[in-house]
């Protein structure tokens, strides 16, 4: 229920997913990354295109899933989102934010520093294992999130490597 608003950096999946929000005149796809500020980055993307992300894979990742090796790489705009947010939102919406950015997430928070007030609720991948380049873990964006307020109300398993050992899990907080 409400609007949705999905930034999706990677071509392709941004084509797919803007085919579908087309046919919801309140879900709007966006093509950019969230990030920390403004720039133009390289994004790596991966063979199985969900594991794209910003930030170079590390063997555990690759290992677990080797279909993710990194194919390619494409330029993608990133800006904030207390730059967009203004732009898609209105000033007086309650917001949910989901953030599946693999590995980037303190990156977005940190562009997101003065919307996160507006935000109700989180849903995040977090990390047990490091799978991307200066990816945090899971207690660091804990404690993150804890000093703005925010507390971890449920968690689901996400990705496992093929030994069975638990690599992420999926978040979802609420205002504490």
């Amino acid at each position: 229920r409400g609007r949705i608003v999905s930034f999706e950096p990677l071509a392709a999946a941004h084509a797919a997913l803007a085919a579908v929000a087309a046919r919801d005149p309140d879900w709007l796809a966006v093509r950019c990354a969230l990030g920390a500020e403004r720039a133009t980055l390289q994004l790596n993307v991966a063979g199985n295109s969900w594991s794209s992300s910003l930030l170079p894979m590390l063997p555990a990742h690759r290992s677990a899933a080797p279909e993710s090796a990194y194919v390619g790489v494409e330029a993608v705009a990133v800006a904030t989102l207390d730059e967009m947010l203004p732009q898609v939102c209105a000033a007086d919406a309650r917001c949910f934010l989901k953030i599946d950015t693999q590995g980037y997430t303190l990156q977005v928070l940190a562009g997101a520093s003065g919307s996160l007030a507006r935000v109700t609720g989180l849903q995040l991948e977090l990390s047990l294992v490091r799978l991307y380049a200066d990816e945090p873990l899971m207690a660091e964006v804990l404690d993150y999130l804890a000093e703005r307020g925010f507390r971890l109300v449920h968690v689901e398993p996400e990705f496992r490597d093929p030994r069975g050992y638990l690599l992420q899990v999926n978040g979802l907080f609420a205002r504490a």
